[in-house]
């Protein structure tokens, strides 16, 4: 996106400052063998100079940076803050809840000031010389913030391996025809957010209609003309966040009655500007989700494992097409069971031999 040829206000600014991804957020989960599970939520700035020698003058005392728009961390009672070379400032929160359902209700991530919704259970099963633990959290769906699904664009498989990866509809393909299916994939994509954005616009406008002093055309041809509208609007762009909408609505409708909405200065462009960073900021929203658990990792789902920890990419991307499921299994060596048996072992032995001694 091109900050010089937006026109759709200050949309870009808004996005990045309340994108998760721009104060490298990180999340890690961890369960214990007992049950109870611990929830970290870490982000991280480099210090300006101003922030630096204020926090040299007060001498490591009383300075502490502020929390990033994506996070809801009031439950969270633990924290600290850490500065490493570079000046790389990281603050750490944290909580221990006492099952996995419990941690759910204070999920620290939001989106667009909404808490994001997630489930998790923890299925702990005894097989005497391994107990195994299977952990799953489902964040719900957030798509429904687009007025006009997906799959108005594109076939259901096609708009998940889009946003989430799954189903691999490019295995097995060359490099070359692999490109031109993401190209196919991709156009239609696009379509579905210039439509999206666009309907977020027009919509807006309609429903604040009557703020307008001496409107063109009455609100009910203005709703009307939505789809020659956008036909004019959205021809050759590929991209809406190229377009003047000052320009198009001027050129389409002959007036300068709408240009109020595209003004930064006014509470009308203030409040549309926030509706369609609400859309684009899902597109941002970032977090990387790492999960400890009990044990040796046998199964990571989607995740990667790195050095005993489960890495799963936790993007508002793949929240819009369906639920999205992180699960892992690890399992536990019980030494205890292994030492039992051994000694059952060796007690019938010597029981046998005993007994045939004795005869």
């Amino acid at each position: 996106m091109k900050k010089n040829s937006i026109n759709w206000l200050l949309l870009t600014a808004i996005i990045l400052l309340a994108s998760c991804s721009q104060s490298d957020v990180k999340m890690h989960t961890i369960i214990n063998e007992d049950g109870t599970c611990i929830r970290e939520i870490a982000y991280s700035n480099v210090m300006s100079q101003q922030e630096r020698d204020s926090l040299w003058g007060k001498g490591h005392i009383g300075w502490s940076q502020p929390i990033p728009e994506c996070l809801n961390i009031d439950a969270f009672d633990n924290s600290h803050t850490d500065i490493s070379k570079g000046d790389t400032v990281t603050t750490t929160f944290s909580k221990t809840f006492r099952s996995p359902e419990e941690m759910c209700q204070q999920t620290p991530l939001q989106m667009n000031g909404k808490r994001l919704q997630s489930k998790a259970t923890l299925d702990k099963r005894f097989r005497w010389f391994y107990t195994i633990y299977t952990f799953k959290e489902v964040f719900t769906c957030v798509g429904d913030t687009f007025k006009l699904p997906a799959t108005n664009y594109a076939d259901k498989d096609v708009v998940s391996f889009w946003f989430t990866g799954q189903p691999n509809l490019i295995q097995g393909m060359s490099g070359a025809e692999a490109s031109e299916k993401l190209n196919k994939m991709e156009s239609k994509i696009t379509k579905w957010l210039n439509d999206n954005l666009f309907k977020t616009c027009f919509d807006f406008i309609a429903n604040h209609y009557d703020s307008i002093a001496n409107p063109p055309v009455s609100r009910k041809q203005f709703v009307e003309l939505q789809d020659s509208m956008a036909k004019k609007m959205l021809n050759g762009h590929d991209d809406i966040l190229d377009v003047k909408p000052t320009e198009a609505f001027r050129d389409f409708f002959h007036s300068d009655a709408y240009a109020m909405f595209f003004d930064e200065k006014t509470s009308l462009g203030n409040a549309l500007n926030k509706e369609l960073a609400n859309r684009m900021n899902i597109l941002w929203f970032s977090v990387p989700y790492t999960l400890s658990l009990p044990g040796t990792i046998v199964d990571a789902g989607t995740g990667i494992v790195k050095n005993g920890i489960i890495i799963y990419p936790l993007t508002g991307e793949r929240l819009v097409p369906q639920d999205y499921v992180i699960t892992a299994t690890s399992r536990v060596t019980n030494v205890w069971a292994f030492i039992v048996t051994i000694l059952v072992i060796l007690l019938a032995i010597g029981s046998f031999m005993y007994k045939r001694k004795k005869k």
